[in-house]
Order: C-alpha cells, then structure tokens, then sequence
C-alpha cells in the first residue's frame, strides 16, 4: 500500500508553494487507495509556533485536504532523535564541532574554495572539517566548560562504513548516493538537538512512508537521507520530486510572501477550488506578490 505524507514546519503560515506539496502527496495516496499522513516538523523551538501549526492544519481542511491517524509532532519524540544520535555515536560517527559560520567562510577561503569537492551543499558551505582530528580530550573539555557546539557525521568514516548506496527515484531511475559531496553534515545542535536530515529519515521510516514527494529543493538531501538509512538499516522509500512554483521574477513561492499564504487568499475572497487551480497552473492571483 502506498503511504505518503506532508511534513510542513510551522515557522509560518502555509502559502501556494507549500499547498502544492500537499496537494502532490494527498492525490498520489487517494487516488491508488493509500494512506496519507501528516507531520509537523516542529524541532526549531527557536522558530516554530503553536499557533503557525493550527493554521496549517486549518488551512488543510479548508482546502479539502484530510490526512490519516494522529498529527506527528516531531518536538514530542526528541527523545528517540536522542536515542539515535547514541547509536551513531557508539559506532565512532560523531563528533562535536564548536565552529561558527564564519569560522567555515574563513577556512573555505583559506584553502582555496575547497578544490576537491562543492564549496555549498544542502546546507551552505561544506565543512571542511575543521574540528574533526580534535583531541578526546580537548573536546570533552571544551564541552565541560559550556562551549556552543553542534555535532556532525564524520562522513568519511560513515561513507566507508555504509559501503556503495543508491536509491530510486520516480523519474530519474536509480541514483548513486554520493553523501560524500556534502561534507560532514550536522546531526544536531544544542539548541536543535536533532536535524532536519536525522529527523526527517528516522520518521519516515517509523512512520511506514513508502513514497516521499518533495520539492526539489530537496533532491541533493536525499544522497544524505540514504546513508541515514543505511547506518541504521531502515527500508528505503520511493523519491519524487516535484517542481517548485515560481512568480513572474523566477522566485519560488515562500512564507515570505505574505499575500501568497492561504490565509490571505482566503481573506480576499478565493475559494478552496481557486487556489487548488493556482497551484496546478503555478500561478498567483493578479496583484499578489512579495510587498
């Protein structure tokens, strides 16, 4: 049975481009008599809001779009997330980096923009591994002392360990995942204790997902998602990646845009079947826009 889901994070209200991705999984699943689920990736608590969650729910069932089971909130299974990072770390895949972004820019650029491999990945500049060959005992006490640090995959140890991976994609065929191009990705934060990455994988598989459909703006995250998977042997979904919804000036649709959030095109006036024809032509009301 096909199972997919809509995985919004309530930083904002929900706009066209966001709609579209809902309305993508919801179809696949009712029209071949599957499941779809719902989850609120709410692990920011720096900028996710109850009330931003509420809305979308609302502005779900305003647009006729109903989900299967429970809403899973991700802030309510930190403790798994925790768990996890454990397991990674009793395998010698982790370590604390106690760089700044800056810190990156500076060593990127001293290094002459990273030759060997992409200065940018999912998340911005690919580390360059800065705070890898710390010391055991330097970092323990740099930890002790209360120093902000994240903690990454060692990607080389994990590439190595995991072996060859590919996975399929819908249009695309099969894949070879090259994790490796990413650098050593950060799996958790002390303000965030889990990522994007970490959470998005560990619930998908939990959560029985057998078709993951995204923008594609999130291609390039699922060679990392593989090796998630592989490390911790859980089956692997099918990948479709869908297009993004652009304005007239070539810029995706984003919460930026306040008049394109489906609250505001609520309030002038559209329709649920309105906005339903807005996102399947990729295109926004006359007048609406960034202000």
């Amino acid at each position: 049975m096909i199972v997919t889901r809509f995985a919004p994070s309530p930083t904002g209200l929900l706009h066209l481009g966001s709609a579209y991705s809902a309305l993508v999984g919801w179809r696949r699943a009712r029209e071949a008599g599957g499941r779809f689920l719902l989850r609120i990736e709410d692990i920011d608590p720096t900028r996710c809001r109850p009330e931003h969650a509420a809305a979308i729910l609302d502005d779900l069932a305003w647009l006729g779009i109903d989900w299967d089971g429970d809403v899973r909130r991700q802030s309510e299974h930190l403790g798994e997330y925790r768990a996890a990072l454990g397991r990674l770390e009793g395998m010698g895949l982790l370590y604390p980096c106690f760089c700044t972004r800056s810190d990156i820019e500076a060593e990127i650029a001293r290094s002459g923009h990273a030759p060997h491999g992409p200065v940018h990945g999912p998340e911005g500049p690919v580390y360059p591994g800065i705070c890898r060959a710390i010391p055991a005992s330097e970092r323990e006490a740099r930890i002790g002392a209360g120093e902000a640090h994240a903690l990454r995959l060692d990607m080389t140890k994990a590439v190595a360990l995991a072996g060859p991976l590919d996975w399929q994609h819908e249009e695309k065929g099969v894949i070879r995942a090259t994790p490796e191009a990413f650098g050593d990705v950060v799996l958790a934060r002390k303000e965030t204790p889990t990522s994007y990455h970490l959470s998005v994988t560990l619930d998908d598989a939990l959560q029985g997902v057998t078709l993951v459909t995204r923008g594609m703006d999130l291609f390039e995250a699922t060679h990392i998602h593989r090796l998630l998977q592989a490390l911790f042997g859980l089956p692997v979904p099918l990948y479709a990646h869908h297009r993004l919804l652009t304005g007239p000036d070539g810029r995706r649709y984003a919460k930026r845009d306040r008049s394109l959030t489906i609250a505001a095109l609520r309030e002038a006036g559209h329709s649920p079947a309105d906005i339903r024809a807005m996102v399947e032509r990729g295109a926004a009301p006359t007048g609406a826009g960034p202000k």
